[in-house]
């Protein structure tokens, strides 16, 4: 049996028809920037996610620098992130001049340690990243607690957790500023790059959206140096279209994963742990296996494919040497980077293709 990492097959053609009709819109006003589906896909996503304001921005990437812009982010602050993340949440940092401060992560969610957050907080901290990982969000409560106490904003990366819940809040709603990436793999995924800040604030969104669009106020009206990121009306289209189901498919990504779940836990893996208080929309089914390397040389040999997030904590990427980190510092991050490993995992899995990627895993072990 054939499985792929994603196969997304089945999900286009669900939305196919309404995309052509869409795009067939667009292409007949020439509505091709900034076009009136960006802002109805907006006004959509707001309301989805609980918050007033949805801005639409050319990637995920952006959508977190901009924000932290948004907040005047800029050379002598701090901003503290989680070491055992994709390293676009470091570098969006590092465009705005501040400093990246790193922290371990917990050992069950794999999201940011709030207790050793509160340790490394300092007078010249100026917001926190908390990003939920893998489709989890991070315990927001206590890092909320810890912000509020030290009055420094919080910007949630919830690039890779699109319709998550903690304590039925939706994932970017509880932030000053929600960053997503609508990358082609994400839960709510374009047809090409992608991004979105989301906010209750009336100031954040008024400075992203002139800074999306070259700072200005009008058509040759600049009020401050701004950026070329916005979210293409064709892209916007797709949104809209994937946005009607995204509930229907994280539900049916939850059922792949418990799928996994119980199959895994007959062979003894360390799987996916979900905690009380929030849900898993599972963006990445991450296992963890000792002797990785050859786990995955034995998959492939089987026809499974696997991947790595994130097989080099930020602190000891090459990049980030000059922030003064080294092996040791981060001893969670460190381990789960050497043995964590992400399985197949999309909507419209069957619960046979699952069964066939825990056979092949189980030879492979």
């Amino acid at each position: 049996m054939s499985v792929q990492f994603i196969d997304f097959t089945r999900q286009n053609e669900v939305i196919k028809s309404e995309v052509d009709a869409g795009w067939a819109a667009v292409i007949a006003k020439s509505s091709f920037i900034m076009g009136p589906q960006v802002k109805a896909f907006e006004e959509e996503f707001a309301r989805y996610c609980g918050v007033k304001y949805a801005l639409g921005v050319n990637s995920g990437t952006d959508a977190l620098y901009l924000a932290l812009s948004a907040l005047d982010i800029g050379p002598g602050d701090e901003v503290i992130l989680p070491t055992h993340t994709f390293i676009a949440t470091a570098l969006c940092v590092s465009y705005t001049g501040a400093a990246v401060k790193f922290v371990d992560v917990e050992d069950v969610t794999y999201n940011i340690d709030p207790e050793k957050l509160a340790k490394v907080v300092s007078k010249k901290t100026k917001a926190i990243i908390p990003v939920h990982l893998y489709g989890q969000m991070a315990n927001m409560d206590q890092i909320m607690a810890v912000a509020d106490k030290n009055g420094i904003a919080v910007v949630e990366d919830a690039c890779q957790a699109h319709g998550a819940k903690y304590k039925g809040v939706r994932s970017g709603a509880m932030g000053k500023a929600g960053c997503f990436s609508f990358y082609p793999t994400k839960g709510l995924g374009a047809w090409g790059d992608g991004g979105a800040v989301i906010t209750n604030d009336d100031k954040i969104k008024y400075m992203v959206e002139m800074l999306r669009d070259y700072g200005r106020t009008d058509r040759y009206s600049h009020k401050m140096k701004g950026f070329n990121s916005r979210l293409d009306t064709m892209q916007a289209v797709v949104l809209s279209a994937k946005l009607k189901h995204l509930d229907e498919w994280n539900a049916m990504r939850q059922k792949a994963a418990a799928v996994y779940a119980e199959e895994l836990g007959r062979i003894g893996v360390a799987v996916p742990r979900q905690a009380a208080d929030r849900d898993h929309v599972y963006q990445t089914y991450a296992i963890r296996v000792k002797n990785r390397d050859k786990v995955m040389e034995n998959l492939k040999a089987r026809g499974i494919p696997s991947l790595i997030h994130y097989p080099i904590p930020i602190h000891l990427q090459e990049a980030y040497l000059d922030a003064g980190y080294k092996a040791g510092d981060f001893p969670v991050a460190e381990k789960i980077a050497a043995e964590i490993l992400s399985l197949p995992l999309f909507p419209h899995m069957t619960p046979d293709q699952v069964k066939e990627v825990v056979r092949a895993l189980k030879e492979s072990l």
